[in-house]
């Protein structure tokens, strides 16, 4: 080894502690590229959970990233007795002159520690929604929500988004102490409808069509709400009633699954206008314009249009 050292110090004009230590870091990347490879197969035969096994290989890419750092410092930086200082330049040139990189890593940094979210949580951060797809050491991957679609589906894009947002933009977690979410569907109906019979039926339609959740269910949904000091008195489905300018406005609220907003919307739907045309003493509220006429004397008589 030294004897081939010595060749190439003669040969390339570089020193010998210089080829020595290129030597050792190739020889330290080529063997953790090696370790890198054994985990990851261990990690696809050991792991079938599509959920873990990305987990598993985030902490492993880390952990080796991490292990090659300490390694080729302690080769270059004659172990570590000038990396103290070394570092304390770096970083305060790095403060002035990559000052986003430095808030990304200090944002991956949060994330990793604080955990406002994970990988497969909905979010929304800025104008943005989504599913956390990936976390990496300067952004984070959002498989992208709503956008031009009227609903909680895929646009087909991913959104990549500096991880500094975390510390300028206010976030929401979907799923977040409460893996369910409230889904509101009002109908409004004319003040002439039968409103007690459109409630009726609305409350039928709504019960068919709500989460149903299990005893079990409800147990550890209540566990995991009150870790994180959210409360509710219920979790049954309600119908709300209030007067609008133009009708009776009937307003179901019930418990859904994050993916079945739209689902469970569309089939409600479906439902109530299918009742609501089979029932003539019920009409849907729209915009409208009243006209009143009529002589002297007569009530006026009114004209919708």
């Amino acid at each position: 080894m030294r004897n081939f050292i010595h060749w190439l110090a003669a040969h390339t004009g570089l020193t010998q502690e210089f080829l020595a230590d290129l030597l050792h870091s190739l020889l330290v990347i080529g063997g953790v590229w090696l370790l890198s490879l054994f985990v990851q197969r261990f990690i696809h035969r050991q792991q079938a959970d599509l959920r873990k096994k990305y987990q598993w290989r985030k902490a492993a890419n880390y952990t080796i990233t991490v292990l090659t750092l300490i390694l080729l410092s302690y080769i270059w930086f004659d172990g570590f007795r000038s990396i103290a200082t070394f570092l304390g330049l770096l970083s305060a040139g790095l403060v002035l002159a990559l000052r986003e990189p430095v808030l990304n890593i200090a944002g991956w940094v949060f994330i990793i520690w604080k955990r406002p979210f994970h990988i497969g949580d909905r979010v929304q951060i800025g104008d943005y929604v989504g599913d956390v797809i990936d976390i990496r050491l300067f952004q984070f991957s959002l498989n992208e929500l709503q956008g031009w679609v009227k609903a909680d589906q895929a646009t087909g894009r991913v959104v990549n988004v500096p991880n500094l947002k975390v510390f300028t933009e206010p976030q929401a977690n979907y799923n977040f102490g409460f893996p369910f979410v409230w889904q509101e569907v009002p109908v409004r109906v004319t003040f002439e409808s039968n409103w007690q019979k459109a409630k009726s039926i609305l409350w039928e339609v709504m019960q068919a069509h709500a989460e149903q959740l299990s005893e079990a269910a409800l147990v550890q949904l209540k566990r995991q709400t009150q870790q994180h000091l959210i409360f509710y008195d219920s979790m049954e489905p309600k119908l709300f009633t209030a007067v609008r300018e133009n009708g009776i406005e009937l307003t179901m609220r019930y418990v859904c699954s994050l993916t079945r907003r739209r689902q469970s919307e569309h089939l409600i739907w479906e439902d109530v206008l299918t009742k609501f045309l089979a029932a003539p003493d019920i009409q849907f509220a729209y915009p409208t314009t009243r006209f009143y006429s009529g002589g002297q004397g007569q009530e006026p008589l009114p004209t919708q249009l």
